[in-house]
């Protein structure tokens, strides 16, 4: 396909950009449309999947025919069977008369099911029937009517995740994802972010009559850097305020994070997990939550390590002058290296000697690990000390979200699972 064609398309249907993934995207959806296939878009909520369906009826044979976009999450779930396949008179209460459903109205066009995993099960197999045969009944009707209809849907979550918590039929979902296409969220589009600020800028200065904003050099860091969670639609809305409130038409830096909710673009991912359920948990509580990830990461490390260097040449060396790192990872039956440096004092200690301090009183004991000077009695005041803290933090939790465990779950940044492994360790099943 010839990049003048995607560039024309997205002139065409407004779609600003040329990111990989974006053009990619749109090659796609120009090669599909001249088919009859079903279509599955994925993409966060914001990115323009809508665009996209739009681009696949108007390029194909259909595009005479109707195009009607529906939003699944939006309509009830008592009346969306009706909304997609009609109704007969009398068929519930308030059926007044008989009533054309979207899959009737739309014959020979395209169909656009935005969040299509919020549609209920039971209106799954009407629609399984639709994309496998071309066949819906009306409710309240035993008449069985066709339609030639394109099926497009859209979704801004994992389908396969749905599927396995039985939300969405597998069958549905193979039948439906016959091609995908894939849009890129926002913070992977790099440059995009830019021209769009640019786009939006220049339409409401018309709109509003105005000076168009601009970006400081440093404002436009700020803009690259933050993550988007809404996408082209949350930037269109930022530029959008700052266009109406600012007197400055340059943006500084300082003023653009004004419009910025929070600014997580260089916190770790287990700070924004919990900073994203609310402000609950106060800057103490974050901060142990990022300790104990960072001491289980530690952990791993150094276990890691200990394997690589078992089957070294050089691990006796290595552990000798490391041995404060590896102390808890050896067997208790290991043999400790024989030599020792610490503070540039080598102190030799023969398998003898090891064997025998294991037969010597508490005394005895103590003063050997004094002699070696290897303090484990701060090491195990640490891990105590950050064990009561993380019960604290769970205990808070609880607390804060009425001791519902997938709310305070949901805080903490972590599984229900774990949690539930958490509250069974530290004892805390009767809160």
């Amino acid at each position: 396909m010839r990049e003048d064609e995607i560039h024309n398309t997205k002139l065409r249907f407004g779609i600003i950009g040329n990111s990989l993934q974006l053009n990619n995207a749109v090659r796609i959806a120009i090669q599909v449309a001249p088919t009859d296939m079903s279509v599955l878009i994925s993409g966060e909520s914001g990115t323009g999947k809508e665009s996209f369906s739009k681009i696949i009826h108007s390029v194909s044979h259909r595009k005479h025919g109707a195009f009607i976009a529906i939003n699944c999450g939006a309509i009830p779930e008592g009346t969306i069977d009706s909304e997609l396949f009609g109704h007969e008179k009398g068929s519930f209460t308030g059926a007044y008369e008989s009533r054309k459903g979207y899959f009737e109205s739309a014959n020979e066009g395209t169909i656009f099911l935005d969040e299509i995993g919020e549609m209920p099960i039971s209106t799954q197999a009407r629609l399984l029937r639709v994309l496998e045969y071309g066949e819906f009944i009306k409710v309240g009707s035993s008449k069985v009517q066709k339609t030639n209809v394109r099926v497009i849907g859209a979704t801004n979550v994992d389908l396969l995740n749905a599927i396995e918590q039985k939300k969405f039929r597998e069958d549905l979902y193979y039948r439906l994802n016959t091609v995908n296409i894939q849009i890129p969220p926002l913070r992977d589009r790099g440059d995009d972010i830019e021209r769009l600020f640019k786009k939006f800028a220049s339409d409401f200065s018309e709109k509003y009559q105005a000076q168009p904003i601009t970006l400081s050099f440093e404002a436009k860091q700020v803009l690259l850097k933050y993550r988007f969670p809404g996408n082209i639609r949350q930037l269109k809305n930022m530029v959008e305020q700052m266009s109406v409130l600012e007197t400055n038409r340059e943006i500084a830096a300082e003023r653009i994070t004004a419009y910025i909710p929070y600014n997580n673009s260089h916190l770790p991912s287990t700070l924004l997990k919990v900073k994203a359920t609310g402000d609950e948990i106060n800057e103490r509580d974050i901060l142990y939550k990022i300790l104990f990830d960072m001491r289980q990461d530690v952990s791993d490390l150094k276990k890691l390590v200990f394997r690589l260097l078992k089957d070294s040449d050089q691990r006796s060396e290595i552990l000798q002058s490391n041995r404060h790192l590896f102390a808890t990872e050896m067997e208790p039956d290991e043999k400790l290296p024989s030599l020792i440096e610490r503070n540039d004092a080598q102190i030799v200690v023969s398998s003898s000697i090891k064997r025998e301090a294991k037969k010597n009183t508490t005394e005895d004991t103590e003063a050997i690990q004094e002699t070696l000077n290897i303090d484990i009695t701060e090491e195990t005041n640490d891990s105590l000390s950050i064990v009561k803290k993380e019960r604290e933090l769970i205990i808070t939790a609880l607390k804060r979200n009425n001791l519902k465990r997938k709310d305070a779950a949901k805080q903490l940044g972590i599984s229900e699972r774990n949690l539930y492994r958490k509250i069974k360790e530290y004892g805390l099943e009767d809160m």
